[in-house]
């Protein structure tokens, strides 16, 4: 057997005004079936509340903690049709992203910044993730929302273009492509060591730099799948390097950037990517603030 809401309103108006007439008018109801409340609430508890005689009522120790707790669910259970309707709505709840730690460079926190603006109450929790392991959570619902790069099944995912940049050299300081006054062709680049995207952890980039230099891959000297350890490693005089734009914003010592000719100035594509069945409130909400906000671009 439980108690009830109404007990425990019950309560809290008997030990707020510490009278049970006082106490059942604000409850707009006649004394006895008061009474008949706190007796079967005090019976569910299995402790006295209150003390109480001809002259006055009183809290009994047990009482006392008990009236905290007893607040405590009344104002849960008083707020929870709200917060479900502001979840349903999508104003509140949990948007989970994951995001690719190139994304990380500038694009992440201007979204963050637009979805904590329009969505105070919505909690965001990230997860740094490739695209295919971005792919496999959305799938299994561990994400809401991606920031991956293309391509992606149409038809069970929806996206949208969030932000597109140039692909830059990154060579060492002192490099004769430094000293260029132009963008870096394919055709400057022959013979040079390459630290390269991995072919399998950075599949985007890895095609994409092979397109428009397809002797990239023959000329790797390492293979690795982050932008930041590949920064390191030019900085170490290991080779050259290929970077969205966005990692300028790293500046690591003893290392220079320089355009990479390409035939599109800016091929270089991360998109908002989430699932179509996606049934979070919150993701459609964010979509929306997203569609009008300063982080799309």
């Amino acid at each position: 057997m439980a108690f009830t809401l109404e007990q425990l309103r019950g309560f809290v108006a008997v030990a707020e005004e510490l009278h049970f007439g006082r106490a059942a008018e604000r409850l707009s109801m006649t004394q006895p079936p008061l009474s008949r409340q706190i007796q079967k609430l005090e019976r569910v508890v299995g402790a006295q509340l209150l003390e109480r005689d001809n002259r006055r009522v009183g809290l009994t120790a047990a009482g006392e903690v008990f009236l905290v707790e007893a607040r405590r669910l009344l104002t849960l259970a008083d707020g929870a049709p709200e917060l479900a309707r502001r979840v349903s709505s999508g104003s509140s709840g949990v948007l989970r992203i994951g995001f690719t730690a190139a994304s990380a460079y500038g694009v992440l926190g201007r979204l963050l910044d637009d979805l904590g603006a329009a969505l105070p109450d919505v909690d965001v929790d990230l997860a740094e993730m490739v695209t295919r392991e971005q792919v496999a959570g959305l799938l299994a619902e561990e994400i809401d929302l991606g920031l991956a790069r293309p391509p992606f099944d149409a038809e069970r995912f929806g996206s949208r273009l969030l932000h597109r940049e140039s692909l830059l050299v990154a060579a060492p300081l002192g490099h004769r492509l430094l000293a260029l006054d132009r963008p870096v062709t394919a055709a400057d680049l022959a013979g040079e060591p390459v630290v390269m995207h991995s072919p399998t952890q950075a599949r985007y980039f890895y095609d994409l730099v092979v397109g428009f230099v397809p002797a990239a891959s023959e000329n790797a000297v390492h293979t690795v799948s982050q932008v930041l350890t590949m920064l390191w490693l030019v900085a170490a005089g290991r080779g050259i390097a290929f970077v969205p734009e966005s990692a300028a914003g790293l500046t690591i010592a003893g290392v220079g950037l320089v355009r990479l000719e390409t035939p599109v100035r800016e091929p270089v594509e991360l998109h908002l990517l989430w699932a179509r069945e996606s049934k979070n409130p919150a993701l459609w909400r964010a979509l929306d603030v997203l569609a009008d906000g300063q982080a799309l671009s």
